[in-house]
């Protein structure tokens, strides 16, 4: 199991795109939450200041996109995707 950040336990905030993308990928609030709180993993993303949340949703793998917001200490969660 991983040694996880300190924003990994913050206040989950969600931008305008992902929430237009839960629907089209057929998820919820909830079921984000449960991928976030039952994630294997996470390594840093290519975008800097970001990170991708290894998890599974539906038995299939999934990545779900966050961007600690430090001042503000909410951890922003931008997209969440099943990779190919």
């Amino acid at each position: 199991m991983p040694t996880w950040p300190q924003w990994y336990d913050w206040e989950l905030e969600f931008n305008a795109h992902l929430e237009e993308r839960m629907k089209d990928r057929g998820f919820d609030e909830v079921d984000l939450r449960i991928m976030i709180e039952t994630a294997i993993g996470f390594r840093e993303d290519h975008v800097h200041g970001r990170w991708i949340i290894d998890t599974v949703h539906d038995g299939c793998a999934w990545e779900v996109i966050v961007e600690p917001l430090h001042d503000e200490q909410k951890l922003m969660v931008v997209t969440a995707y099943a990779p190919d």
